[in-house]
């Protein structure tokens, strides 16, 4: 794959390849920068006249999985598949279940408020604003590296039936985040494109792809292929020049929580959630002397929680600030596919 390229006021250029990436490096003429995708990229050290070609991002929304594709007018920048966060609807039960008890209780509590206050108002529910937002962010960090002048999206159709109240109720959330998510895209300055269902699948019998029915399996012809073809449709390319994929893994961090659900032995609560362990921010990647290349989690008796960045289990509670390089900070675990199946971890 490519690797982006920045100007010394940090303006994306146009990405380049790998072996000319090292060899800037090896001369002093850049240094390295990983984003908060893990995508690695470089930082020119002397200035530059930019000379840049439009590049065009393909978005393939899904309820579990998406897949992303930046595509020049002849080269494959990138692809990558991302989870959609799937907790928020239950963690806002959660919040509500404990709030409602602390009523009941007659403790602490915020007072009940029985006017509509959205009325009148564009609204999206928690859920549905945290699958659609997590896209804008995504193409937030694509926009702060390479210079992306359009994005093509699949349309997502919701059919309506009469006297169908069940199925016409799941579909409306579904439709308001989509015209958000078109509208912010707007905003952003991009130029928008919709395809539609029929029209992804004319285009990849177009170009001679075919796409897999794994849905869950990390490779190009997964989630990535839809996102290809649509994005080579406006950009002019004509096949894939690359296969390869970023697989990013959004990484959850516990928020304004009073206190763990379950007491403690002594019915004492201990604190959680947060964003700082010992002074550091969360989803920081580190490089620890034993445990190697983590990320920070929580914190435990003056100790750091570190994290694997390939699954984002816990490898130790016990990890010293001292003991850990910090590298930069991320909001996704990153493992890049190669295109012929071989794993790769987050940047190093």
């Amino acid at each position: 794959m490519r690797v982006p390229v920045m100007d010394t006021h940090r303006t994306p250029l146009m990405p380049t390849t790998p072996v000319r990436a090292r060899q800037l490096l090896k001369q002093g003429k850049a240094k390295p920068y990983w984003n908060k995708l893990g995508i690695f990229c470089i930082i020119l050290t002397y200035e530059v006249q930019p000379d840049n070609q439009p590049l065009v991002v393909g978005v393939d929304p899904g309820s579990s999985f998406e897949g992303w594709s930046v595509v020049g007018t002849k080269e494959t920048v990138l692809n990558g598949m991302s989870e959609a966060p799937k907790h928020v609807k239950k963690a806002v039960e959660t919040r509500r279940t404990l709030r409602r008890a602390r009523r009941h209780r007659n403790c602490w509590r915020r007072p009940a408020r029985f006017d509509n206050r959205l009325r009148n108002k564009i609204s999206l529910p928690p859920s549905t604003f945290a699958r659609w937002n997590a896209k804008i962010r995504i193409l937030d960090q694509f926009q702060k590296i390479l210079p992306i002048s359009a994005v093509v999206v699949e349309d997502v159709a919701a059919v309506t039936k009469k006297h169908c109240t069940r199925w016409n109720t799941n579909f409306s959330p579904l439709e308001v985040g989509k015209r958000w998510f078109y509208r912010t895209i707007r905003d952003h300055g991009f130029d928008l494109y919709l395809r539609t269902g029929y029209e992804t699948k004319a285009l990849r019998d177009r170009f001679g792809l075919k796409k897999t029915n794994q849905k869950s399996k990390p490779v190009f012809a997964t989630h990535a292929v839809d996102a290809w073809v649509m994005a080579a449709d406006v950009s002019g390319a004509e096949c894939p020049t690359e296969r390869g994929l970023y697989y990013w893994t959004p990484i959850r961090l516990h928020r304004r929580q009073l206190h763990r659900l379950q007491p403690e032995k002594g019915g004492i609560r201990k604190p959680y959630g947060g964003t700082r362990s010992l002074g550091l921010t969360r989803g920081t990647l580190v490089r620890h002397i034993t445990h190697g290349l983590t990320y920070i989690g929580g914190t435990l008796k003056e100790r750091l929680s570190l994290h694997g960045v390939v699954t984002g289990k816990r490898v130790t509670q016990r990890a010293k600030v001292e003991d850990c390089t910090i590298l930069t900070r991320i909001a996704w675990r990153t493992t890049r596919y190669a295109g012929i199946g071989r794993r790769h971890s987050s940047p190093a």
